[in-house]
């Protein structure tokens, strides 16, 4: 008999005891997700992650004490390190930006609807980015432009696109518009798995570090918007 799956454990760090409130009873009602600790501030995070051993970790990135951002190296230093997705505004995208370069596994808008919450938690557990459809875009853009004018131009002939096959390029332009490989795998009629195997593919033939990359090597190939 085979054994159920064990529960994705969650930590959630916000100063909000509200928001804390209505995230936790969220979760609490979905299958197979677990809230196992809850913080008001980013140093107690870090010494409830390192006790409660959560998978993914939900944190604020504005919290007196320690705020999110620096929060994120001393979480990802734990043994075994949680998937940091960090809980976001529109008008924080400079904040966002240095989150993805400390390494957090993406971000979701604090105002996302309880299906995509639910979502994130799950995609991050699975070792998905998880990054919001509703500020990604912005987001991708501060990218580009911080990057120089070679950065942002337009580059269809890239070598690296020449490398994809057709489907890949399909999942490529995907990434680019942040959709979770299940939200992938519904729009193109295919498997999870078929999804993951493509979106290392990609990675792999194009140099991708990440999936932030992958997103952003879309947009300036012209194949997300």
């Amino acid at each position: 008999m085979t054994e159920p799956a064990r529960p994705i454990r969650v930590l959630l760090a916000d100063d909000e005891a509200m928001i804390r409130h209505g995230v936790c009873l969220i979760l609490r009602h979905a299958d197979g997700i677990d809230v196992v600790a809850e913080a008001a501030d980013g140093r107690q995070a870090v010494e409830l992650a390192a006790a409660h051993r959560p998978d993914v970790a939900l944190v604020d990135i504005r919290m007196p004490v320690c705020d999110g951002l620096s929060a994120i190296a001393p979480l990802l230093a734990l043994d075994p390190a949680p998937r940091v997705v960090m809980l976001t505004t529109f008008g924080d995208e400079d904040n966002v930006l240095r989150a993805l370069r400390e390494g957090a596994a993406g971000f979701l808008l604090k105002d996302e609807g309880p299906q995509e919450l639910i979502s994130a938690v799950r995609a991050a557990a699975a070792g998905d980015a998880v990054l919001s459809p509703g500020v990604t875009g912005t987001v991708i853009s501060r990218m580009l432009r911080g990057g120089g004018p070679d950065a942002a131009r337009t580059v269809p002939g890239d070598e690296r696109i020449a490398r994809l096959t057709a489907r890949e390029r399909d999942v490529l332009a995907m990434l680019g518009e942040g959709l979770s490989n299940q939200d992938i795998a519904a729009r193109l009629g295919i498997g999870i798995g078929t999804v993951k195997t493509h979106v290392g593919a990609i990675l792999d033939k194009t140099g991708s570090a990440s999936r932030v990359q992958a997103a952003l090597l879309a947009h300036r190939a012209g194949l997300a918007s």
